[in-house]
């Protein structure tokens, strides 16, 4: 375990290469959510190769590549909701973005904000 409710494992790119290495900081937004939802996370998408992150049509400079992002579902509560709570709590940085069926968190030192549903 990485965290309280994390495995370094659930974050590995999916391709099988080995990348596992997930930012600190990124842990501790989603422990964040976790608690305050007291619901489990899947992650959907954690850490990418460069080659994986193509293949998946992710973007070039995509943060997953240096383990700073994940793409997440929270058992329970929508998408929506879990954003909402995200840009409440963080309203000047990171990067959060919605999405129809789940939600990406990132450890960006900047403020980003998306919703493609």
């Amino acid at each position: 375990m990485i965290s309280k409710h994390f495995s370094r494992d659930e974050f590995a790119c999916k391709c099988g290469c080995g990348f596992d290495t997930v930012d600190v900081e990124l842990i501790t937004i989603l422990e964040d959510v976790r608690e305050h939802f007291g619901a489990s996370i899947t992650i959907n998408s954690g850490c990418r190769c460069a080659k994986h992150n193509k293949a998946v049509g992710g973007e070039a400079n995509s943060m997953h590549m240096i383990g700073r992002a994940a793409d997440f579902v929270v058992q329970g509560p929508s998408p929506a909701k879990v954003y909402q709570y995200l840009t409440g709590q963080y309203p000047d940085k990171y990067g959060f973005g919605l999405y129809k069926t789940w939600v990406h968190a990132d450890s960006r030192s900047t403020k980003a904000r998306w919703e493609k549903t």
